[in-house]
């Protein structure tokens, strides 16, 4: 492991870049480099155990999300063009929001486009925990929490459970 990583700072639920649409990543004219900003957040991802994060959760101006799995998957400008009419409740949680697990109904299946750290564009379909997460990270880069996409009945529930713990 890398000794001079330093891990960024989660951002609280009430800062301004996660409350409001991160424009788009310019790749022409990009103020930092898309491939170091896809290593620091992977970096900081494994360094919380997250599944997924938004750079705009680490305090950062960019739409731009990185999903930890096999394999990583890094994106830029995501936009999801398709998705399916069957939708199913599941808990989701988010760095953002500790120890909070909500129920939320999203779409099984979802086509999403985004381009990766080397600037090429694609769409894939996703199905299952990673079309979740892609959601997930969608939203919170169009400044929409987890919490936002909630039944009241369901978020007030998951609130009394973190209580218990």
């Amino acid at each position: 492991m890398e000794t001079d990583f330093k891990p960024l700072q989660l951002m609280k639920p009430d800062h301004c870049l996660l409350n409001k649409q991160i424009e788009r990543f310019n790749f022409n004219d990009p103020l930092i480099d898309p491939i170091e900003l896809a290593h620091i957040l992977t970096k900081n991802v494994i360094h919380y155990q997250g599944l997924a994060l938004t750079v705009t959760q680490l305090g950062l101006p960019y739409r731009a999300f990185s999903i930890i799995g096999s394999p990583v998957l890094c994106g830029f400008n995501p936009v999801i063009v398709d998705s399916s009419s069957e939708q199913i409740y599941l808990e989701e949680v988010s760095l953002t929001y500790p120890g909070l697990k909500v129920k939320i109904k999203r779409p099984s299946i979802i086509k999403i486009r985004y381009t990766d750290p080397n600037g090429k564009t694609d769409t894939h379909k996703y199905v299952g925990m990673t079309a979740r997460l892609m959601q997930q990270m969608t939203d919170q880069l169009n400044g929409i929490s987890f919490i936002k996409k909630a039944s009241k009945y369901h978020l007030e529930r998951a609130k009394k459970q973190k209580e218990k713990v």
